[in-house]
């Protein structure tokens, strides 16, 4: 299933290694930061909290609002790179190579809230500790938002700030990568399959994906509600 979590990896690498090309031109960018936040917005409404119902619409506006805001930032930098003359041409490279990270983590932040925008006004549900639901809760929903959004910011770090700088290592030290230029490629992609394999677990388990809050945090009519003094939410993936 490419957009569960499962799928993410295999999926979303080719994904970043089109990111991480070197030399690339306005267009380009353009189309894979287009793929990027295309493929992300499709995994964050496949794996958002489902208890209350999504409309379409709100697909579209996330979709729409994540794509244009990581467009912007990526031209924007690159833009601004461009008319940096004190950058020496090795300089230039690696500072392009790091330009996707910023853009990405922005736009990641915006396709969660903006994908998930229903879940603020609708409220989630929270249950007890014997898994029966107790109420709707926006507070909780929240909380949900916040934490898988700074999943988002952490998950690119290490598999856009990482190949990078492993490739600059290998290219440079490597006779074999000097001579034989079509290996790079290659070998650019396993760097970034090892970094994305990495990188998913380690972010996915900062937060628990049932998540407790304590009903004294949560609205009145929740603590009155129940005798449990914690209660749970499915924050999503």
């Amino acid at each position: 299933m490419p957009f569960r979590m499962s799928g993410f990896i295999p999926f979303g690498t080719p994904v970043v290694v089109g990111l991480l090309l070197p030399n690339q031109t306005l267009l380009s960018t353009i189309f894979w930061q287009w793929l990027n936040q295309s493929h992300n917005a499709c995994v964050n409404y496949c794996n958002r909290n489902a208890s209350q119902p999504a409309p379409v619409s709100k697909f579209i506006q996330g979709y729409l609002g994540a794509v244009t805001s990581a467009v912007s930032i990526a031209v924007g930098l690159n833009v601004l790179l461009q008319k940096a003359r004190r950058f020496r041409p090795t300089t230039r490279l690696l500072v392009q190579r790091f330009i996707p990270f910023p853009a990405v983590a922005s736009a990641n932040v915006c396709n969660v809230v903006l994908m998930r925008h229903s879940e603020l006004s609708e409220g989630i549900s929270v249950l007890d500790n014997q898994g029966d639901v107790v109420g709707t809760s926006r507070i909780a929903a929240r909380h949900a938002l916040l934490e898988t959004a700074l999943t988002r910011v952490v998950l690119p770090m290490p598999i856009l700030v990482l190949p990078p700088m492993i490739m600059a290592v290998l290219e440079n030290r490597l006779p074999l990568l000097q001579r034989r230029r079509w290996l790079v490629l290659p070998v650019h992609s396993l760097v970034c399959l090892a970094a994305f394999s990495l990188a998913l677990p380690l972010a996915i388990s900062l937060f628990p994906q049932m998540s407790k809050i304590s009903v004294t945090d949560l609205e009145p009519e929740i603590a009155m509600a129940t005798n449990c003094k914690i209660v749970t939410y499915n924050k999503g993936l």
